[in-house]
């Protein structure tokens, strides 16, 4: 799979035997679920022993999904994850009515002031880089839900266990 429209960042050594590339939405329920709780594992026994390389890639549901990501964007490459993992185990404090508040102080843990916080979710050509992924994801790899993982290029859809999403990566370590 080509780089995503925004270039994509990742977990893992560049040339391992198995990549996984995930589309997520900030406000997927499913999404925060395998990020909290299989992700972790996922990095512990594939990942840190460099058998996978791990992408994840935007595919805001909503405008909200779409600020969340814009925040990680705008951090950098080097807190990209730690701000989505941020965003994903607090994910009941900022997919509220009022959203701004919650993420602002989520997002001043990594160094956002006001100013820039502000200047980060007014980039709208971050926004438009942040569609063509969603679209790219949806017109090319027919991604069409939430969390929806391609394992190798292989289509997995939805935030399964850990040991059925491990039979999946097991298959490709083993070929």
């Amino acid at each position: 799979m080509k780089p995503s429209p925004l270039g994509d960042v990742w977990m893992g050594k560049d040339n391992a035997p198995v990549t996984i590339v995930e589309y997520a939405s900030m406000t997927c329920s499913h999404c925060a679920h395998f990020a909290r709780d299989v992700l972790p594992k996922i990095k512990e026994r594939y990942i840190d022993t460099g058998k996978v390389r791990y992408v994840l890639r935007e595919f805001p549901l909503d405008p909200l999904a779409a600020g969340a990501f814009m925040l990680a964007r705008c951090s950098g490459d080097d807190k990209y994850y730690p701000i989505v993992d941020s965003l994903f185990s607090q994910f009941n404090k900022w997919v509220v009515q009022n959203p701004i508040p919650p993420l602002r102080e989520i997002s001043k843990q990594f160094g956002y002031t006001q100013q820039s916080f502000d200047a980060c979710l007014q980039n709208q050509a971050l926004l438009d880089k942040l569609e063509e992924v969603r679209k790219r994801g949806s017109q090319t790899f027919n991604v069409q839900s939430t969390p929806t993982f391609f394992v190798n290029g292989e289509r997995v859809v939805g935030a399964l266990p850990l040991e059925e999403f491990a039979k999946v990566i097991d298959k490709y370590l083993k070929a």
